[in-house]
């Protein structure tokens, strides 16, 4: 590939998170344009190609992939199409950056990673987003210090205001406790051996058949006992918060008091309503540093290897979740690319 002064990004997917990965290489960040757009839908490709200057819409993304002006690939179609775009971009030996899942499962996932093992160097970013958080980062640096000595237990809450029509109860592991699977193995610098899950009772706020909440717990190969609260139909807003406890001490983040307003005999501040709105810096600070590797010939952040072990974890989440019990994670032996 010849490295242009600009990348030239081919989109595939311009539903919700391809749209604004789409808006936000051309309005936010630098050092990118978007060449190309792929969808199925192609009229929805055609409208989104339509509002950026010298951009192809394709629904077809191996034809995309081929064209001369496109040096890099963002993925953001639906977990089931990851795997052969993926395999098509490494194919052209293209970089990717490709949001989260990997892929759906273990399986898919690691036929991925040895499709880029055979190539010999690493093509892919997984779009693990909170590792660019303000305050995750600020987390891990402060771990890193050992200053509170070593990490015991983590306490985590995702809350989502409602969830989407689709939303299973296996896709409340699958897909949003997927993010806490990989915080966690990136904060504690472990892998996650086991899973189990609690079903506390249903919110009358869910729609029928749909366990939420769920209490998950990971165990860690380093001895660290985590938690999660998923709950997506708190009925009250976005909230992601995080509690590291140490051996001398303890750090919190995310509970959102960046303003805090005193009025009319009230005090309190807002919370968000969505992850777009959350994690926008996170976003945008994360496909800033893709595009800045990429064009000088690198590939950093979440690897193949971090999005085929969030698919194992998610895995024994699922099985934990219907069956019961404590379900082992299974990972094969991590390639030494990664």
């Amino acid at each position: 590939m010849t490295q242009r002064a600009t990348l030239g990004v081919a989109v595939i997917g311009t539903g919700k998170m391809g749209a604004d990965h789409v808006r936000r290489i051309e309005e936010v960040i630098s050092g990118a344009r978007v060449s190309a757009v792929v969808d199925v839908d192609a009229e929805r490709a055609k409208a989104v190609a339509a509002r950026v200057d010298g951009c192809t819409a394709y629904t077809d993304a191996a034809t995309a992939l081929a064209a001369p002006d496109v040096d890099a690939v963002l993925i953001a179609s639906s977990g089931p199409a990851h795997e052969a775009a993926l395999l098509a971009a490494l194919a052209r030996d293209l970089p990717v950056l490709c949001e989260k899942p990997l892929t759906p499962d273990s399986a898919s996932a690691l036929r991925v990673l040895e499709a880029e093992r055979k190539l010999g160097h690493r093509r892919i970013q997984v779009g693990f987003m909170r590792r660019y958080d303000t305050e995750y980062m600020k987390l891990k640096s402060l771990l890193e210090t050992g200053q509170l000595g070593r990490p015991l237990m983590v306490h985590n809450r995702h809350r989502n205001a409602a969830s989407p029509p689709f939303f299973t109860s296996d896709m409340l592991v699958s897909d949003s406790v997927a993010h806490e699977t990989d915080v966690t193995r990136w904060l504690l610098g472990q892998e996650i051996t086991a899973v189990t899950v609690l079903r506390p009772r249903a919110t009358a706020s869910a729609p029928e058949g749909l366990q939420d909440p769920q209490f998950v717990v990971f165990e860690t190969d380093g001895g660290a006992v985590v938690d999660v609260e998923i709950f997506v139909n708190c009925g009250f807003g976005y909230q992601v918060q995080a509690e590291v406890v140490c051996e001398r001490g303890t750090a919190r983040i995310g509970d959102g008091h960046a303003m805090v307003t005193n009025m009319a005999g009230r005090w309190g501040g807002t919370i968000s309503q969505d992850f777009i709105d959350r994690f926008a810096d996170a976003y945008d600070r994360e496909l800033q540093v893709w595009v800045d590797a990429t064009r000088r010939g690198a590939v950093t952040g979440p690897s193949t290897w971090d999005g085929y072990a969030a698919a194992a974890v998610c895995e024994a989440g699922v099985r934990a979740l219907n069956e019961g019990g404590r379900v082992e994670v299974e990972l094969v032996e991590r390639p030494s690319l990664y």
